[in-house]
């Protein structure tokens, strides 16, 4: 099996699957069992300052958005930062990391946003042995309407000053939490790197009401008639994250830049998704929550035999996406596709008719015996129908070779994409003027 040895900020694991900061890791019984199962490390679900008790509700703190199948899709919680005593939490840290040396242990800390309040807490943090900390300026509920978590995440100016003051007092890696409650991911990212940063997280959630109980009509969940927005996580956000990890990959003021990413990794094949756009390792939350700490097995057997398939170390797959992630002007024009239908894979359902001549282009035909073709000269190659599809890989998009004539447009397929920066049909390429 390949060696999935992770070596993230200096800090080594024996694999890049680490738990995210949530409830899955609030107390050391949790994560011995964690690492037991086989995660390379966890971040301890977020500290706060010594001090008045952080209280809970003690109704439900889950909304859920499911699939068909009844396939969790996605968790809203509102749930709020450990309600356990700091030192009990700082105790059994320093147990954790003393029995479980080999493993990544980071701590995910929400102080509020004074100097003071954060020199306090990382002496307390750094004596536990950890590996390094996480600033949570991501926490969309209940936190930051005390000026924390997202509050602080949402201002730039903010996320620099602090991650300053907390790489002036610790000699632990600092690790930024980024929320993705923000209009452009890459501004944050740029302060926790001039404010010294040495790594940032992303996406923590993303602010939401999943539900409205149309009986008492509250908000889903409802504590006695009345509900609260939450953090929304799980394979729903998924593409929302990987988006803002690539624009942080590429962007030139934090190119570089050490990520973990985070949002929606229930497979090997997330994971794997995630490293090949930048990310150096990737945290996981829903996937535990849904289906048990076992999980992570699948994920490394799963992630260990595509790299040995593709003959990659891991290091190969950190961001081999990345330099193909671009901007739409840059797209090659001259790719020309169709779809095409495998007839014996057809059921005949005409999910592919109905979704095309209602909502796209009119480009597949259906005969009296309900047997449906695509017309090249309407197909305009968008591959809802490919989407639509009940069955895998019956619809095929299937590309037209250079010279042949596109029925659609009268044009003649180029191949000429090592010229596209140049090529007329290339709206970057254009003068000015036009």
């Amino acid at each position: 099996m390949a060696d999935l040895s992770s070596d993230f900020l200096g800090i080594r694991s024996p694999n890049p699957f680490w738990l995210a900061s949530a409830p899955p890791t609030d107390k050391a019984y949790n994560v011995v069992r964690a690492f037991k199962a086989g995660w390379g490390g966890v971040v301890w679900k977020t500290l706060g300052e010594a001090g008045p008790p952080i209280v809970n509700v003690n109704g439900p703190r889950y909304g859920a958005i499911w699939g068909a199948d009844r396939r969790l899709l996605g968790l809203n919680n509102i749930e709020l930062i450990t309600d356990r005593p700091l030192e009990v939490n700082l105790r059994e840290i320093k147990e954790v990391k003393r029995d479980w040396p080999d493993r990544a242990m980071i701590v995910s800390l929400m102080v509020p946003c004074e100097e003071q309040a954060w020199k306090a807490i990382l002496p307390l943090v750094e004596d536990t042995g950890a590996d390094g900390i996480e600033l949570n300026f991501g926490c969309p509920h209940g936190m930051s309407e005390r000026g924390m978590g997202a509050a602080v995440g949402q201002v730039p100016e903010y996320i620099e000053m602090v991650a300053r003051w907390c790489k002036q007092n610790t000699r632990m890696p600092v690790i930024v939490k980024l929320t993705p409650n923000i209009t452009d991911i890459r501004y944050p990212a740029r302060a926790a790197k001039r404010g010294g940063a040495d790594a940032v997280s992303l996406i923590n959630t993303v602010s939401s009401i999943t539900s409205v109980n149309l009986d008492s009509f509250s908000p889903e969940p409802s504590i006695d008639g009345r509900g609260s927005h939450g953090g929304y996580c799980g394979p729903a956000v998924k593409p929302i994250a990987l988006n803002m990890v690539a624009e942080i990959a590429r962007d030139a003021e934090t190119r570089g830049l050490p990520i973990s990413g985070i949002g929606g990794v229930t497979t090997w094949r997330d994971a794997a998704e995630y490293l090949a756009l930048g990310a150096g390792n990737v945290q996981v939350c829903t996937a535990a929550m849904t289906y048990g700490f076992k999980i992570v097995q699948e994920m490394i057997s799963g992630l260990s035999q595509y790299l040995d398939n593709k003959e990659m170390t891991l290091s190969d797959l950190i961001g081999r996406a990345t330099p193909n992630v671009t901007e739409w002007q840059y797209l090659n024009l001259n790719y020309v596709t169709k779809a095409r239908i495998d007839q014996d894979a057809c059921i005949q359902c005409g999910r592919c008719y109905a979704a095309c001549e209602d909502t796209s282009h009119q480009a597949i035909s259906m005969s009296p015996d309900r047997v449906f073709e695509v017309m090249d000269d309407e197909c305009v190659a968008c591959n809802l129908c490919v989407n639509v599809c009940p069955v895998e890989n019956c619809i095929t998009m299937e590309r037209m070779p250079a010279g042949a004539v596109d029925p659609r447009t009268g044009a003649v397929v180029s191949d000429d994409y090592a010229n596209w920066t140049t090529h007329p049909n290339n709206p970057a390429a254009r003068p000015a003027a036009e």
